[in-house]
């Protein structure tokens, strides 16, 4: 992003106002007075503090536009069947919600599915959704992201897009030191995206990235990457969201927050991914840009249940059932999601010796929706050790960096998308042979082998 697109614009009206600014949270190239011309009709336009705010700007292109941005929805990726119930019922809430709202199109920035192959069931849901989108004349654009992309290139996005309900809008020239994305172009609207990779790995090749002009076009530019504006602390390489290509909207997706950078954003997840995250965010969410108000930014959170959150710790030698058999009498747990949060050091009991069987019979006898657990915050004396795993994506590239550096080799590189490929499970009705063939295929696509 240029730092000249981030400038305010000074036009003197006379005999109207005295100064007018153009936003900064958008980047447009060289608009100048001639192109605004003579402010005669304020549509669109408001006093924000003592400058008037032009949302987006988009007339300068096209018609105002409306659409969805979402990411990360990881259809099958609750392994209990009442959250997978639910992680679906946000899904057809988005789709419900956008088609209620007349957005012109969607773009879902990676991970619609947890794994490049998601259970039949899940993907006879999904497809009755991407139906309905269909009938209402709604377009989706996509991406892959690190879970459901596939190194082989061949994953059941393909299926969706082949079938007319999506289209993939990863499309691109790959030179030594440069990758130049090519422009699906929808009314008026160029839109490129880039593909998320297990481990980082696309991190790197966005740093190479260029658009192929579109004159005249709003640009779009969906991404599923880690940028430096959200990292905040975390030890993984990210990419610069100032050095990106210029475009007028960065639909993002991977890291589940919700975060807006000018006018880059991340919609966070559609419904929170693991027990942590429905502490932390306790519902999903996605945005509608609408560039005909004056906030075109509009955040829609999908709230399903209530969540009842719990956290003890564990102290010398003193177990918290009864405590927590109390406090749960004193709340209505109809229909809500059960969080319980045990840590702290057990002396000489095992944790069996705390009795959660005993407190999720409680949840559910009186109404609860569902109850989760989690004990990975507890250490026992014996073994002194923290059992937590907060990021196993992070762990192996960890892993995978430490080994590179003890045991340098060209072919270091090749690892973390063996491990991807290697780690593919054998789907339902699928033969052992075809299981084999498929490992040996995608292998040899990342070794270069073909």
């Amino acid at each position: 992003m240029k730092s000249s697109g981030t400038e305010n614009l000074r036009i003197f009206e006379s005999s109207f106002i005295d100064r007018l600014s153009i936003s900064s949270d958008l980047n447009f190239n060289s608009i100048t007075r001639k192109k605004i011309g003579s402010l005669k009709s304020f549509n669109n336009i408001s006093l924000f503090s003592n400058y008037i705010y032009i949302p987006l700007l988009l007339s300068k292109y096209r018609n105002m536009v409306k659409f969805a941005h979402f990411a990360d929805v990881h259809l099958g990726g609750w392994r209990q069947g009442p959250m997978q119930d639910l992680n679906f019922k946000a899904f057809q809430k988005v789709v419900s919600t956008c088609i209620e709202r007349k957005v012109e199109f969607i773009l879902i920035s990676g991970d619609l599915f947890d794994s490049a192959y998601p259970p039949i069931e899940v993907l006879k849901e999904t497809f009755a959704e991407f139906k309905l989108l269909k009938d209402s004349k709604i377009p989706v654009f996509i991406i892959a992201g690190s879970h459901d992309y596939s190194a082989s290139g061949k994953t059941f996005l393909d299926v969706l897009e082949k079938g007319g309900f999506c289209k993939n809008v990863f499309n691109a020239e790959f030179k030594e030191n440069e990758i130049t994305l090519l422009p699906v172009v929808w009314n008026g609207i160029a839109i490129y995206g880039y593909p998320g990779k297990k481990s980082g790995l696309e991190v790197q090749d966005i740093k190479k990235l260029k658009l192929e002009d579109a004159p005249g076009m709003f640009k779009i530019l969906m991404l599923h990457t880690t940028m430096d504006k959200v990292r905040g602390v975390l030890p993984i390489e990210c990419a610069e969201a100032d050095k990106l290509p210029e475009a007028n909207y960065y639909a993002l997706g991977h890291i589940h927050v919700d975060f807006r950078y000018k006018n880059l954003i991340y919609p966070g997840p559609v419904f929170p991914n693991n027990f942590s995250e429905l502490e932390t965010l306790e519902s999903g969410s996605f945005y509608i840009i609408d560039t005909e108000i004056i906030n075109p930014f509009e955040k829609v959170e999908i709230k399903l249940k209530e969540i009842i959150s719990l956290e003890y710790e564990i102290k010398n030698t003193s177990l918290p059932n009864e405590e927590i058999l109390k406090d749960l009498e004193k709340r209505n747990l109809k229909d809500k999601i059960v969080l319980l949060r045990l840590f702290g050091e057990l002396d000489n009991q095992k944790i069996s010796d705390i009795r959660l069987d005993k407190i999720e019979k409680f949840c559910f006898e009186n109404g609860a929706y569902f109850f989760l657990k989690n004990i990975h915050d507890l250490k026992t004396k014996e073994a002194d050790f923290n059992i937590e795993v907060k990021n196993k994506e992070n762990i192996e590239e960890e892993g995978i960096t430490k080994y590179a550096k003890e045991n340098p080799s060209k072919f270091n590189h090749f690892i973390p998308e063996l491990m991807n490929t290697l780690s593919i499970e054998k789907q339902e009705g699928e033969t052992i042979d075809s299981f084999n063939s498929r490992l040996l295929e995608e292998s040899m696509k990342i070794l270069n082998l073909e």
